[in-house]
């Protein structure tokens, strides 16, 4: 789980946690500190008993937003686990990682992997300036940009979608299979953002700052909030971004992001939430997408800087929009028991211009092939569900009863254009443009999932719980061509996604478990650099097990995990044909801590070990897992200046492992080890809280190729520098 040492200070204002980290010598401490996240009026998870729970609660440490000194972890702070309901993670029997609102902040994120970045088990594949903005690798496994990102805990669709990280009040991964929390989705996890809400207080939130990023990238961000009305009834919290310039990579970017969270206290057992955000973000000169589909080589040509002039052209652009509207009521019946319905609907296009090199040769030649269309997705979700707990004889039960219904429509370009423009070396400046053509979209496909789940968690004895879960799934999946005539039809009813999990209370704080779930993921629609573009690909079922401890104390905390996976494999053939065939068998170890040592500074780092393998296929059997590291390890260190109080120092480092860029084994992407550092000053300037946040990442500027799909590098960004500075009102 990822650590965050930032914290709230005293007064409201706030002490900002650089990007943290330094030595890899602390790779035996590790996880940063989880988000916090409001829980008013949210049913209890089931701890021992329901009288042990007051007990228990005097005896851990108090969370407060406003305290200097938070749980490192936050394990006791809740996690949305879908079917599972609301628990605080000390109690969920998965791996998970919380990533505060102010954590972002201080790392100024510019992509999901930045999330992420002090997280072992997470690896970045993701680009802020091209379509691949939510690649991101979860123990060895890529996420599905389809099925596994949710806003608030409503589904959208990511691909290409960079999202407004200064309006998120966190960010939650679900690490492994999510099948029976959420339905279909890849067994990597499942990524929730949760934006900024309402203040539960009459407190009025007003901020303003702005920011700059290498190499001329200007951001200028309003966030408005409070309660008005009798009693304070209504809430709200408004947030706006501006952000253009110049990027790294000599591109433009420009986007406008808007977001506003409210809730109506109607009763004092019934409450109103809406919540909608849009976002419009246009990038050109964007970083090509570099394909080793046809190379030659046994190994990858030299490297070079992802800030490089030769990977761009001006023609090349992405232009994304995003939108998502949540509706919401909860009604708590008693104090045991809560009735919740939420709709939303969602909507996310993309037009791109965009080339693939594929690589010939270790000397950097390539074909250059241009795509250009455009692509959109709608979701339309409701869900209905009760929590509770009731006792029968000696046993007490946490309950979750729900139903769910998901509707997902695919339009794309009728006339997209798909071609090779030209040849180049990727050294050499690239000469070759591609006029934009006018394009309509059909609808392509759609899918529909209805789901009835439940979960009852037992607690046997003051330390002995158990929990089981199932989801029944109808699923059907059609497919249209541009007459809107069926072309293809895949319907599974019945599907059953179990979760059975036991749970062992070492003592309040320390969590041991033992947990199996399984995992139906939609099939994939084939992309048209395979020979059988546009085939409907059957859903993959997956397992998973998992044994694993979590402990959170005053001065410190901890978790650790062992996992397996089994997963049916997907890869590209000889013949260039993307087909299923056999299985793909994760297995490992991921381990974390963070400690406070003295009032001054904070150590910590992360740690993933993993052997993976195919097996059961017509080819490939025994070789590594495309995509999967074999060894992931992060370490960070903050340092609060006594001379100087409000600042902060530090310095973050992680080290990937070679990893397999292809199912065959013969080519591999070699290993490399980033460091960042960071600075964060508050102080208080004519009765305002007044901060300043710098950060500069890839310190060395070294140069790496990074794995980003099988068989798809990207270049490693270059040294950039983050500068911010807010005033709160």
């Amino acid at each position: 789980m990822k650590s965050s040492t930032c914290s709230r200070g005293t007064g409201g204002g706030f002490r900002m946690r650089p990007m943290a980290c330094a030595a890899i010598l602390l790779l035996s401490m590790g996880q940063p500190a989880l988000a916090q996240q409001n829980s008013a009026g949210q049913t209890p998870a089931l701890d021992q008993t329901t009288t042990d729970k007051a007990s228990q609660d005097a005896t851990l440490p108090a969370v407060s937003v406003t305290a200097s000194k938070d749980p490192l972890q936050h394990l006791h702070e809740d996690v949305s686990s879908g079917a599972l309901g609301t628990r605080t993670q000390l109690e969920t029997p998965y791996s998970t990682t919380v990533v505060s609102g102010e954590e972002l902040e201080d790392r100024q994120v510019k992509k999901l992997g930045d999330v992420f970045a002090q997280d072992a088990s997470v690896s970045d594949n993701s680009n802020p300036y091209n379509a691949w903005a939510s690649y991101i690798t979860v123990r060895g496994m890529q996420l599905d940009w389809q099925n596994s990102f949710r806003i608030d805990g409503q589904p959208f669709n990511a691909y290409g979608i960079t999202m407004p990280y200064e309006q998120l009040e966190s960010v939650q991964l679900l690490k492994g299979l999510s099948g029976f929390m959420y339905g279909f989705g890849s067994p990597g996890g499942i990524v929730n953002y949760v934006t900024k809400k309402p203040p539960v207080t009459d407190k009025q939130i007003a901020s303003v700052d702005v920011g700059y990023a290498s190499t001329a990238v200007w951001m200028s961000h309003v966030d408005l909030g409070g309660r008005v009305g009798p009693d304070s009834m209504f809430g709200y919290r408004f947030n706006a971004t501006h952000e253009e310039g110049t990027t790294y990579n000599g591109g433009n970017v420009r986007r406008n992001s808007f977001s506003l969270a409210a809730d109506a206290r109607i009763t004092r057992d019934l409450t109103a939430t809406f919540g909608a955000l849009y976002q419009d973000r246009h990038a050109s000169g964007i970083t090509t997408a570099i394909s080793t589909a046809q190379y030659t080589g046994t190994s990858l040509p030299p490297t070079l800087s992802g800030g490089s002039s030769t990977l761009v052209t001006p023609d090349q652009h992405l232009d994304t929009n995003l939108q998502i509207y949540t509706a919401g009521l909860r009604y708590d019946l008693n104090q045991d028991w809560t009735l919740s319905t939420t709709y939303s609907f969602s909507k996310s296009t993309r037009y791109r211009n965009e080339s693939t090199f594929y690589l010939l040769n270790p000397a950097g030649d390539y074909n250059d092939t241009r795509f250009e269309g455009k692509e959109g997705h709608q979701l339309n979700t409701w869900q209905v569900m009760a929590e509770g707990l009731v006792k029968t004889g000696p046993l007490q039960h946490q309950l979750v009863f729900g139903a769910a219904y998901q509707k997902q429509t695919n339009d794309y370009t009728a006339n997209s254009f798909y071609g090779q423009i030209g040849t180049g070396n990727i050294y050499q400046p690239n000469v070759n443009r591609y006029d934009s053509q006018g394009f309509y979209t059909y609808r392509n496909a759609d899918i529909t999932q209805k789901a009835l789940f439940a979960s009852d968690t037992i607690a046997l004895t003051q330390r002995w719980s158990v929990l089981g879960g199932v989801r029944y799934t109808n699923y059907e999946q059609h497919g249209y061509d541009l007459d809107g005539a069926t072309t293809s039809t895949y319907t599974q009813n019945g599907v059953v996604t179990p979760s059975v999990a036991l749970m062992y209370k070492l003592a309040p704080t320390t969590t041991l478990y033992a947990s199996y779930v399984e995992s139906l993921e939609a099939g994939n629609v084939v992309s048209e650099s395979y020979a059988n573009a546009g085939a409907v690909l059957k859903p993959l079922r997956s397992k998973q097990y998992e044994f694993g401890v979590k402990s959170q104390n005053d001065r410190w905390s901890a978790t650790a995990a062992l996992f397996r996976i089994e997963r049916g494999a997907q890869y590209a053939n000889s013949d260039n044909v993307f087909v299923e065939d056999g299985e793909s068998i994760f297995q490992g170890i991921e381990a974390g801590t963070d400690v406070r040592l003295g009032n001054n500074w904070t150590v910590g780092g992360d740690i993933m070990w993993i052997a993976t393998h195919y097996e059961k296929g017509s080819s490939n059997d025994g070789n590594r897992v495309a995509g999967a590291p074999g060894f992931v390890a992060a370490a960070h260190v903050n340092y609060s200046v006594p001379a100087m109080p409000g600042l902060t120092v530090g310095a973050d480092a992680k080290f990937t492992g070679n990893t397999n860029l292809r199912p065959s084994g013969d080519l591999n992407v070699p290993g490399y080890m980033i460091f960042n550092l960071g600075a964060t000053y508050t102080t208080r300037i004519a009765g305002h809280n007044v901060g300043v946040r710098a950060a500069l990442d890839n310190v060395t500027n070294r140069r790496y190729w990074a794995f980003q799909y099988a068989d798809y590098i990207q270049p490693g960004e270059p040294r950039t520098v983050s500068i911010n500075a807010r005033v709160d009102f």
